[in-house]
C-alpha cells in the first residue's frame, strides 16, 4: 500500500486545538488527525456491521452503541 498527499485548510484557531491535542499525548499533529479518521472509520464499520446483524437476528430497533 502506497502513501498519498492530503493537503487541508484549516482555521488557525482550529490547528492550534489540534496541537493541543496532539501534544497531550506526545504526537504530531498529522498522527493525531490520521489516528483520528482511522479511530472514526472503524466506528462507522463496526456500526454497520452491528446494524447488519441485528436486522440478520430480526432485533426490532438498532441501539447506539456508547
Amino acid at each position: 500500500m502506497g502513501t498519498s498527499v492530503l493537503s487541508l485548510r484549516i482555521d488557525g484557531e482550529l490547528l492550534e486545538r489540534l496541537r493541543h491535542h496532539a501534544a497531550k499525548r506526545g504526537m504530531s499533529v498529522q498522527d493525531y488527525v490520521i489516528r483520528t479518521l482511522i479511530r472514526d472509520d472503524f466506528d462507522e464499520r463496526f456500526q454497520a456491521a452491528v446494524d447488519e446483524t441485528e436486522k440478520f437476528y430480526g432485533v426490532s430497533e438498532p441501539r447506539p452503541i456508547t
